[in-house]
């Protein structure tokens, strides 16, 4: 077994303010051409909002196209944050560690890129105020059975509850970079700690606040993707959108894109800020082992969802599977889906040196988010181009240069706040690496004692 040694209190708080408190010299240009990519986006949403849908590639029957694709691709990479940090905390895996708050922050910014792909796709942003009750004098409320109702009260919760969650673990270390910082920054991390000082009170409350956002977003983190299945489900008329399997197999999918969006943030925190000493590859390896079941458990629901379809030998569902996967462009579509999204980031996952490896994690992580794209992007699609029963009454979609940018956009607005938040806030959280510290050198997993999670 290898030997571990750690790095102290003063060099665990030095190595992970540095960027804090510093400027490391690629982020002005990384946040810059993000900042580009997302102002060009920002351009072709003026040019949408002045000259209306028309220039989007949404018509008769495809209503929905790029925009609610990229709105579940969304709230799917969103699941991350609940997964690794929630869910591994009340399991209390110790190699969650380092990567909890990069999760947190990338499922709040996700939610945000998630929400302006729907005013995107409505066309009349300014009266999104339908979807809540308003004008209490006329008694006038929105027709709840809607799922526009639905997704903003559920994905609404969730931003909320993704925030708390973050906030609260970052109260210590708002404390520690209050008490290294000068100026006006000091004054800024001053209010935001709350006057934390690390007494035993404060720590308990700090450690049961968290244990009980854990438990408590739990339930949301199902309802969000299961409502969001539902807007399928519930729609009539599409072929192929009216399978019970939808929910879990959404939430199982979303947990699949969204750790595999955390392995990938993984490998870029170690390059860009050096922090292999904190993310090692037995970190890479854990995730990676998740990722087998997690990818396998949802390849299941994917294929129960084509058994359920076909077993009944109804004539559309039959003719629909036939469109998704012979006719162009969708049988390319598919096939680079099945490729990308199981059929070779997993048989990779079971090499031990792919799993250790930054470099490997992250190919094939980007892979199978490129697929789980596809995948939403193929469930929408084919289904509209044959709503309707006639023939002649089908259609077509091909996505705008408007759409392209705005998808394109959300991107680089994900990738901008996350730099945001790594320059104003620790992105590895500093007490719980000292924790992990303090419990013990080596820890317990199943039957293996494996080393604790820093390495020098």
């Amino acid at each position: 077994m290898q030997e571990y040694s750690y790095a102290s209190d003063k060099e665990i708080n030095k190595s992970l303010l540095k960027d804090v408190l510093g400027m490391p010299k690629w982020w002005l240009a990384a946040f810059g051409s993000l900042l580009l990519v997302w102002l060009t986006g920002m351009g072709a949403y003026g040019w949408e909002l002045n000259q209306g849908m028309g220039v989007t590639g949404v018509n008769r029957p495809v209503y929905w196209g790029f925009y609610i694709t990229n709105f579940v691709f969304w709230i799917g990479i969103s699941h991350a944050g609940i997964m690794v940090s929630a869910i591994l905390r009340l399991t209390q895996a110790e190699w969650r560690r380092p990567v909890t708050r990069a999760a947190e922050v990338l499922t709040l910014f996700s939610l945000i890129a998630a929400l302006t792909n729907i005013a995107f796709h409505v066309g009349r942003p300014w009266r999104l105020y339908w979807i809540g009750p308003y004008d209490f004098s006329r008694g006038l409320w929105p027709n709840i059975r809607s799922p526009f109702v639905w997704d903003p009260s559920a994905v609404g919760t969730y931003l909320i509850g993704s925030t708390l969650f973050v906030f609260i673990a970052l109260i210590p270390d708002l404390a520690a970079a209050r008490d290294r910082a000068t100026g006006f920054p000091r004054k800024i991390y001053a209010v935001l700690s709350l006057g934390f000082r690390g007494t035993p009170r404060q720590w308990k409350l700090q450690a049961v606040a968290g244990i009980l956002l854990s438990a408590l977003v739990l339930p949301v983190f199902v309802s969000v993707h299961s409502i969001v299945s539902w807007d399928f489900a519930v729609s009539i008329g599409v072929e192929g959108w009216h399978s019970t399997i939808f929910a879990p197999y959404f939430i199982i999918g979303a947990i699949h894109s969204g750790v595999s969006a955390v392995a990938m943030l993984m490998a870029i925190m170690v390059w860009l800020w050096k922090w292999d000493k904190y993310i090692t590859p037995d970190h890479f390896d854990a995730i990676g082992r998740l990722l087998i079941i997690v990818a396998t458990t949802w390849f299941f629901f994917f294929a129960l969802e084509w058994i359920f379809a076909l077993y009944t030998l109804e004539s559309a569902e039959i003719a629909l599977r036939e469109w998704q996967i012979f006719r162009n462009p969708m049988g390319p579509m598919f096939l680079v889906f099945m490729l990308t999204s199981y059929f070779i980031p997993v048989p990779a996952w079971l090499f031990k040196k792919v799993r250790r490896s930054p470099m490997g994690m992250f190919i094939t992580t980007i892979l199978v988010n490129i697929g789980m794209w596809l995948e939403r992007f193929l469930i929408i699609v084919p289904g509209l181009q044959r709503r309707s029963p006639l023939e002649f009454d089908w259609g077509s979609y091909a996505p705008s240069i408007v759409e392209i940018l705005l998808v394109t956009s959300t991107f680089a607005f994900v990738g901008m706040g996350i730099l945001l938040f790594a320059k104003v806030f620790p992105l590895v959280p500093i007490f719980d690496m000292k924790e992990g510290v303090r419990l013990r050198d080596e820890i317990q997993v199943g039957r293996k004692t494996v080393p604790a999670t820093i390495r020098e």
